[in-house]
């Protein structure tokens, strides 16, 4: 039920930004998977960004959660 709402809810943010550019629908798609608990889909989405928008200023953003979400080695 818990994910059933999260899907519904991601569909929505994800049409309400259907008029901003796509890194920063997906950043903030990340977060609110951040905030959902998940961040292993918040990381691949992260991921996404910097290799799809080195260029983007959400590419910066997207580095600074990474390393905040991948566990250090």
């Amino acid at each position: 039920m818990r994910r059933m709402f999260a899907a519904a809810v991601l569909m929505i943010v994800l049409a309400l930004a259907a008029c901003t550019d796509r890194a920063q629908e997906l950043y903030q798609t990340a977060q609110f998977e951040e905030q959902q608990y998940n961040r292993e889909h918040a990381a691949k989405l992260y991921r996404q960004i910097i290799e799809s928008y080195p260029d983007s200023p959400y590419a910066a953003q997207a580095r600074v959660r990474l390393a905040e979400l991948e566990p250090k080695q």
